[in-house]
């Protein structure tokens, strides 16, 4: 196999923590390798390391020689001065560079090589590449190509960024989170497309569906130390744990044979100056093994829910709209007590609206929300919250409570409370702003779990979690004595928790439909597969194409055809007047005249066709 990408001994400290120390590995080409590791353990700093945005503090990273490479940063800048479309189109690419050689060419034949830009362009099939910049864009629900990206939501210009790296279509794909902010349709798609691209991928996922549909190896930094795992995610996760357990078997030994060597060091203190070197060596270093924490460092949610009465929260008729857009139309539900649903939809059908309206933080136009007494929200919005970067994480904890209730009579304190959500006593004492993304979110959901809410409302909580925090979610969640919403674009999670779905549908219509979400797709396969048989039996075409979005610029395949008529019109003018020189001349028998006369008609019917063209077409590129 061909090494695309070799790091070697690679080191990376942050003040005085070490996130990852002499870690090796090779992604060789076809390889699709997914990296997994705790929130604050160096991986999205690991990929920046590798494509040169951060530097390491030893080790080397090397790429294959002529093989082009695309990241996808966690949180990518765009240039806010520039239309969707122009961003897409600054690029280094070897296509979009093929691109702009042509149309220079174009406007300066004089300086520059036509034929050759032309070649170029046939040889990278570079014609249609408009085309499928607008198809990728339009599958992540981007429409308007013309918009600034400075207008864009954060989600709306990850998109464009993701967009922007798969449309390159470069040999080393290097994606940080490629999931965030894409609904569920989307990851489908970007699924099947990395499924069947021929790329070599390296990326960084929480989403556990996505990870084991895509990936064939794991990476995994634990401990600072990197793990290799040539399977899929739930062979990682019996090989992970075969391995933790082989590594606490490792140390129980190391204690037991600890005991004996400690005891020959006190009783022989003469003999270590000589004779038993090796033996002291060999003591310390078991000694190292053996002190080893066997603890594993999970977080461990361990909060009570407020006790929830009997009512909960009863909406009757609930409307909402946005100017001549309908979000929630008559919506109507009673709450019970434990129960935890789902909601999917498109984004921007109303989902946010939806639990603003719930909790009273949004007034309906139309409708009541009637809201128990015992009722206590947590809400876990999709944009978080603003931390002060300079505050220390335990006084933003202490601002809240000094003490946290767990029942029972029981009690942590904030260092306590910390500790359980693995803020490690220095790290509490950390400003905020030191934080990796992924500590943030799980401060986040600590302060909101720590007021003991027994209506939990949780928006997007799995984005920029790690995988091994999620799982501790889960299992929270599924024990949790309260009601539980959530809106979350990964389908493993929706899987876990919820036992029935409130499916959005663009027109302010919620359905509400039992089962998780697996259920939920498998039900509208079923549907589709149906809707295609009864379309067959009908006769009808099953296959049609979608309308392309309408545009007032050329292709680049319009571009060359302008180009192609303007030369054919040209050619076909001068042959007109010539033929009709000839004719006048006076000289053609009548033969000859004859077999003039058709041609000359021909080549007129030709010219109308191509001067008709060119006048639709030069329309266009106004």
């Amino acid at each position: 196999m061909i090494p695309y990408l070799q790091v070697e001994g690679l080191t990376r400290l942050w003040g005085e923590t070490v996130l990852f120390e002499n870690i090796f590995f090779t992604i060789s080409k076809g390889q699709k390798v997914a990296l997994i590791a705790q929130n604050g353990a160096g991986k999205t700093t690991l990929l920046n390391c590798i494509m040169g945005t951060d530097l390491p503090d030893s080790g080397t990273v090397t790429f294959a020689n002529n093989i082009t490479t695309g990241y996808l940063n966690q949180l990518p800048k765009l240039k806010p001065g520039l239309s969707v479309m122009e961003e897409v189109f600054n690029s280094s690419g070897e296509i979009i560079q093929a691109i702009k050689a042509y149309e220079t060419a174009i406007q300066h034949p004089e300086k520059y090589n036509l034929q050759e830009a032309t070649e170029q362009m046939d040889r990278l099939g570079a014609w249609d590449y408009e085309v499928r910049i607008k198809q990728i864009l339009s599958k992540l629900k981007i429409t308007d190509f013309e918009q600034p990206t400075g207008q864009l939501s954060g989600g709306q210009q990850k998109r464009v960024a993701l967009a922007k790296v798969l449309i390159d279509e470069p040999d080393l794909l290097i994606l940080d989170e490629p999931t965030n902010h894409l609904d569920l349709d989307m990851i489908e798609w970007l699924e099947e497309y990395l499924q069947k691209s021929n790329c070599t991928l390296f990326m960084v996922t929480h989403d556990r569906y996505f990870l084991d549909r895509v990936c064939n190896e794991i990476l995994e930094i634990d401990n600072k130390t990197l793990y290799r795992y040539k399977g899929n995610y739930p062979y990682f996760l019996e090989k992970r744990q075969e391995r933790k357990e082989q590594h606490a078997a490792e140390i129980d030994k190391a204690r037991n044979l600890l005991r004996t060597e400690q005891e020959w060091m006190r009783r022989m203190p003469k003999a270590r100056g000589s004779k038993a070197k090796y033996r002291i060596d060999s003591f310390y270093a078991l000694k190292e093994k053996a002190s080893q924490n066997l603890s594993q460092e999970e977080m461990d949610i361990n909060i009570k829910a407020s006790r929830l009465g009997k009512k909960v929260i009863n909406a009757h008729n609930l409307s909402k709209s946005y100017g001549n857009i309908t979000v929630l139309k008559n919506f109507s539900y009673k709450f019970a007590r434990f129960e935890k649903i789902g909601i999917v939809g498109d984004n921007g059908s109303g989902k946010t609206t939806f639990l603003n309206l719930i909790t009273g933080a949004l007034k309906p136009d139309n409708g009541t929300v009637d809201i128990g007494e015992t009722v206590k929200f947590g809400y876990y919005r999709q944009e978080g919250i603003r931390f002060d970067p300079s505050a220390k994480v335990i006084d933003i904890v202490q601002d809240i409570a000094e003490y946290i209730d767990l029942g029972n009579g029981n009690q942590w304190d904030a260092s306590q409370l910390l500790s359980h959500f693995l803020f490690p006593y220095e790290s509490q004492h950390f400003q905020v702003e030191k934080l990796s993304g992924g500590e943030k979110r799980r401060l986040y959901l600590c302060t909101v779990l720590m007021q003991n809410p027994n209506f939990l409302i949780l928006d997007e909580p799995t984005n920029d979690l790690d995988i091994m925090t999620l799982n501790v979610l889960e299992n929270y969640l599924q024990n949790f004595k309260g009601c539980v919403l959530v809106v979350s674009h990964d389908r493993y999670f929706m899987d876990k928790i919820v036992d029935h779905i409130f499916v959005f549908d663009n027109k302010g219509r919620v359905k509400d439909f039992p089962g998780n979400y697996s259920v939920y797709r498998n039900h509208l396969d079923v549907e589709a597969h149906k809707a295609k048989q009864n379309k067959k039996e009908n006769g009808e075409k099953t296959q049609y194409e979608k309308p392309k979005p309408k545009t007032n610029k050329l292709t680049f395949k319009e571009k060359r055809e302008l180009e192609q008529l303007e030369k054919s019109i040209e050619e076909l003018e001068n042959e007109k007047l010539e033929i009709e020189e000839k004719m006048n001349s006076g000289i053609p028998g009548h033969e000859e005249l004859h077999k003039l006369a058709e041609r000359h008609n021909n080549v007129k019917n030709v010219l109308d066709e191509k001067e008709f063209r060119w006048l639709e077409l030069s329309e266009k590129e106004k």
